[in-house]
């Protein structure tokens, strides 16, 4: 698999993270500042996986918008994704998986699902993850 290399950079997110998954995270501006807690612990913070799922999610919900677009239809105003990613071990080492479960209500199945598939070509996180860890894509 070949990596694409970026011609313009539209915008950087930088964060500076200590204590690991019991520490904390902040963006340089300021606007993420958040403590980590290890998932499934009484810890007082998020975790990582919560933050891929929440980051997935609104990136997917942009790029069915311009699939939407690109298809000649309207995206409902009401869509919604709820992302679940699992943290799991094989043979001693970590993995992910992930299921996006999309609603896309008032549009007829067969539509829907080409949103979501286009929306998944487009989506810079599925690129990421592709062929990489293992997604199902839901429609709900």
């Amino acid at each position: 698999m070949t990596t694409t290399t970026i011609e313009k950079v539209l915008y950087t997110a930088q964060t500076h993270t200590t204590g690991g998954r019991d520490g904390a995270s902040r963006s340089s501006d300021g606007r993420l500042d958040v403590k980590l807690s290890p998932p499934g612990s009484a810890g007082a913070g998020t975790n990582p996986e919560q933050m891929f799922a929440a980051g997935w999610s609104a990136c997917f919900i942009g790029a069915m918008g311009r699939a939407a677009s690109n298809l000649k239809v309207k995206l409902p105003t009401d869509v919604a994704v709820d992302t679940e990613v699992d943290l799991g071990t094989t043979g001693g080492d970590f993995f992910l998986q992930a299921r996006l479960n999309v609603s896309l209500p008032g549009l007829a199945p067969d539509v829907a699902r080409q949103v979501i598939d286009a929306a998944h070509q487009i989506c810079p996180y599925s690129k990421a993850t592709r062929g990489n860890i293992n997604v199902a894509i839901n429609l709900i």
